[in-house]
């Protein structure tokens, strides 16, 4: 099936908008491309993360032998990575909450999610299994992907070992982003939370600024040590380092002239004199 176009609907199909239901902090992750490859180039591709602008649910009725109601739900998205804005069926996206918990991912899709590029070791997802209602798994990118089962006591506080138990998913992920204690690694980021930025809005590293060299015996001292001057060649904090040193330098050189002063100079008798006057 086809994008479906706002306002152009295929024959037999009816259409329901529930805009209403749409949060503002809902996000999908595209866990198939779509369309897929061998179809035509993808629009979105897998691991890239969408903001929910609106759905619409979809009805075919086929007119066979017996009327068969066929159900599906489509996605209106922006991409975050692209900004492309479009339609996608349910069955390429799957909702994550939180940045690191995924509904419906099962083992497979989230050892190809981890291994996308942008993700690293430590890179990690609490996974919601396919039809398990409150059944969820970490999986953790390290030489490979590792999962540990998330079990749940009967007051709801969960563990992955019995002997650290957690009252939220939340409170775990912190936990485990402290320390390993016991999995295989740190859990250093959310899945794909490199790729969560369109690339126009990443902040670059500021260029750094070469100044040439210059003889400091030919700079005026008033271009290092005045603060006002605003084109000191110098910063404010070279400035003071320089006057703090030349304070130091002249305080030890007053110390040692009053030493100098106080210094007494004795005679030494010339003995070849005496021993010459002695003889006559």
């Amino acid at each position: 099936m086809g994008n479906i176009i706002k306002g152009q609907v295929a024959d037999n199909h009816t259409v329901s908008n529930n805009d209403a239901s749409i949060k503002d902090d809902e996000n999908l992750v595209v866990i198939s491309d779509y369309p897929c490859r061998d179809i035509s180039e993808p629009m979105f591709r897998m691991g890239e993360k969408l903001k929910v602008l609106s759905h619409f649910i979809c009805i075919k009725l086929a007119c066979f032998t017996t009327v068969m109601c066929r159900e599906a739900c489509w996605w209106k998205v922006r991409s975050l990575q692209t900004g492309t804005e479009n339609y996608i069926p349910n069955n390429h996206v799957t909702k994550v909450y939180h940045g690191w918990l995924f509904e419906g991912v099962g083992r497979q899709k989230a050892e190809e999610l981890l291994y996308l590029p942008g993700n690293t070791v430590g890179s990690f997802l609490i996974r919601e299994s396919p039809g398990q209602r409150g059944v969820y798994s970490l999986s953790v990118r390290h030489r490979a992907v590792k999962h540990y089962k998330i079990f749940r006591l009967d007051n709801s506080w969960y563990y992955i070992s019995p002997r650290l138990t957690f009252q939220c998913l939340e409170d775990l992920v912190n936990h485990y982003s402290d320390s390993s204690d016991g999995i295989c690694c740190i859990l250093s980021a959310p899945c794909l939370a490199l790729n969560s930025t369109a690339p126009s809005s990443v902040s670059q590293a500021p260029p750094v600024v070469m100044r040439r060299n210059f003889e400091w015996r030919k700079v005026n001292s008033s271009q290092l040590l005045t603060s006002e001057n605003q084109s000191s060649v110098v910063s404010y904090g070279v400035r003071s380092s320089i006057a703090a040193y030349l304070n130091i330098s002249e305080e030890q050189e007053r110390k040692s002239r009053r030493k100098k002063k106080g210094w007494t100079v004795y005679g030494i008798p010339d003995n070849s004199n005496m021993e010459r006057e002695n003889t006559n």
